[in-house]
């Protein structure tokens, strides 16, 4: 399946530009899938996030809210690593 026109490997630099300076790889699964992995050497958080499907990315603003939601999603683990709940 080709995205917006882009090949696997095009999409998966776009998407690992965005998260820089942070370590981020996109893997591509046969089933037309994506797993995002992110990790902030900083924080040592890592998130990753599987079964992200290549169907959805199909213009420059899908991209562009998935990356929005990879944000946040890192944002909260690295908000709830640096707050742990007492208990």
């Amino acid at each position: 399946m080709m995205t917006l026109g882009l090949c696997p490997l095009e999409l998966r630099n776009i998407i690992e530009c965005e998260f820089l300076p942070l370590q981020c790889t996109c893997t591509c699964a046969p089933d037309q899938t994506l797993t995002v992995h992110i990790t902030d050497p900083a924080t040592h958080c890592d998130l990753v996030v599987p079964g992200i499907s290549m169907d959805r990315l199909s213009s420059s603003k899908e991209i562009s809210r998935l990356v929005d939601e990879l944000r946040a999603k890192l944002e909260c683990k690295q908000h709830s690593l640096a707050h742990p709940i007492a208990g």
